[in-house]
């Protein structure tokens, strides 16, 4: 099994440092969840990892290999990306969408063979697209719409797939749909996902690991049970919360309740209180 880690990571835009001297290993077969606030460098690591961005300085190591001095059509065999608010051209159906998945398989200008079909076809099964492929990807509902850019990812058929908040704008029941077609994959077909979570409890339910992300630097990793603490809550995302756990899965779940800032202001109006009342008894 390939390995894929961060080593000494550098990335910048322009000549602001935005993260530096990463080191990070992604367990492979796992589902891992990068988390943190905004602004805290998950999606920058996230693309860096994934090949859309290049490193200031340090690598992202595959297998042994500097990911970045490899052919893109060779790395595009080994990883997908999903980056956030993708876009298609107007009139692209479902299908012909998912076909790009296969274009780092294919030689020239070569057309589709009997596998790329079959892939196509179990990509289009697996996020329970069937009855849209004929259907143009505007008319598609925000839900169907991120389905059918997983679909593309899976007919890519690489071992690795990076997502970058997969269930962002969507509602509760297709935020459900896209994280349990993850699951099945991993599960399934032992994939390695690697993606950007925003909701916590979605991010601690489905990933078997998660990493926190502080100002560019690892804060926290390993299991949900041992980041969702309320010490990492507490330092990475400025909040207070109580850790539940949940009663179906048994993992961590956060119930914030109060940002820091908040606890700081009402100290302040406290000790104003004090200070009046102090005065109107003199």
């Amino acid at each position: 099994m390939k390995n894929l880690y961060t080593e000494h990571l550098q990335i910048a835009y322009d000549k602001r440092i935005i993260v530096d001297q990463l080191n990070l290993d992604i367990p492979l077969g796992k589902i891992t969840a990068l988390v943190g606030a905004n602004g805290s460098g998950k999606s920058t690591i996230l693309k860096t990892m994934s090949r859309l961005m290049k490193p200031s300085s340090g690598a992202v190591i595959l297998d042994g290999k500097k990911i970045h001095h490899e052919s893109t059509k060779e790395i595009a065999k080994e990883l997908a990306i999903l980056p956030q608010s993708p876009s298609a051209p107007g009139g692209l159906t479902v299908y012909d969408l998912v076909t790009y998945g296969r274009t780092p398989h294919q030689k020239g200008f070569s057309t589709l063979n009997q596998e790329d079909r079959k892939l196509i076809d179990w990509a289009i099964r697996m996020t329970n697209l069937e009855n849209f492929a004929d259907h143009p990807i505007e008319n598609l509902s925000g839900g169907q719409r991120q389905r059918a850019w997983i679909a593309t990812l899976l007919a890519q058929d690489t071992p690795i797939l990076f997502l970058d908040e997969p269930t962002t704008f969507l509602d509760m029941t297709h935020q459900l749909d896209v994280m349990n077609i993850l699951k099945q994959l991993n599960e399934l077909e032992k994939r390695t996902i690697v993606m950007v979570v925003h909701d916590l409890n979605l991010a601690s339910r489905y990933a078997s690991h998660m990493i926190a992300i502080k100002e560019g630097q690892m804060a926290a990793s390993g299991t949900p049970t041992e980041v969702m603490t309320e010490t990492m809550l507490e330092d990475v995302f400025n909040v207070k919360a109580d850790i539940l756990i949940d009663p179906r899965s048994g993992v961590p779940l956060c119930l914030p309740y109060e940002t820091c800032n908040g606890c700081e202001i009402r100290d302040v109006v406290k000790e104003a209180d004090i200070a009046i009342t102090s005065e109107v008894t003199i």
